[in-house]
């Protein structure tokens, strides 16, 4: 299959932000006065949009129900708390960079769950915004991934056919997104979740490493 369109998760797929959002979690629980969540617990609450991380971090954090009242306040620390630490230890995974270069020739979109002031924020922090034709964040339509929604827009936006763009992710959520939205799927398997949920979700190709892509993209 000739792929005219490549749609890249962010978080997990072309950057590694654990350390930044483990970190912002837990400065919130602090500030709340709550216990403070271990790494594996805050990136097992990661993908699908802030308000989820958020409440289910609490919920792991108090061990009952969080009200709608404390997920609005925690939702204000963590945001504010993000902004200042989104970069302090992001960073650019092996060979994205070299990768993008080599398919210069596609045209790309980023479709992340993360708000999109974050995203641009990261983006042009790491210069990764030359790369991308649009950026679709978590706000940017009415439904976020796994809703086929941001993927077809981004498609959209690139001006390419949704059967023929292919999604790069690293969890079942962008796996579920690209079948919903009649796309072949990527599953990048170093990211936050590991192969064997890419390969449950029906991952309909794997790479263990960015520089596989160009190849893998000249093999279908």
């Amino acid at each position: 299959m000739n792929f005219q369109c490549l749609l890249f998760d962010l978080d997990g797929t072309l950057i590694d932000s654990r350390a930044d959002l483990i970190k912002s979690i837990n400065l919130m629980l602090r500030e709340l006065a709550c216990e403070s969540l271990t790494d594996s617990q805050v990136i097992g609450f990661v993908g699908e949009g802030i308000r989820l991380l958020v409440e289910r971090s609490l919920r792991a954090s108090q061990s009952r129900e969080p009200d709608e009242a404390q997920i609005l306040a925690a939702l204000q620390i963590f945001s504010h708390q993000y902004q200042e630490h989104l970069l302090d230890q992001t960073h650019v995974y092996p060979e994205v960079l070299t990768t993008l270069e080599a398919l210069h020739h596609l045209p790309k979109a980023i479709v992340t769950n993360k708000p999109f002031h974050f995203t641009q924020t990261i983006l042009a922090g790491l210069g990764l915004t030359p790369y991308f034709k649009a950026v679709i964040g978590g706000d940017s339509t009415p439904a976020r991934k796994p809703s086929p929604l941001p993927l077809l827009e981004a498609a959209r936006r690139c001006e390419i056919r949704p059967e023929n763009c292919l999604m790069i992710g690293d969890t079942r959520i962008d796996i579920l997104a690209g079948q919903a939205a009649g796309m072949k799927t990527c599953g990048y398997v170093g990211g936050f979740r590991g192969k064997d949920e890419l390969v449950q979700a029906g991952a309909s190709f794997l790479i263990e490493n960015f520089g596989e892509l160009p190849e893998l993209l000249a093999g279908v």
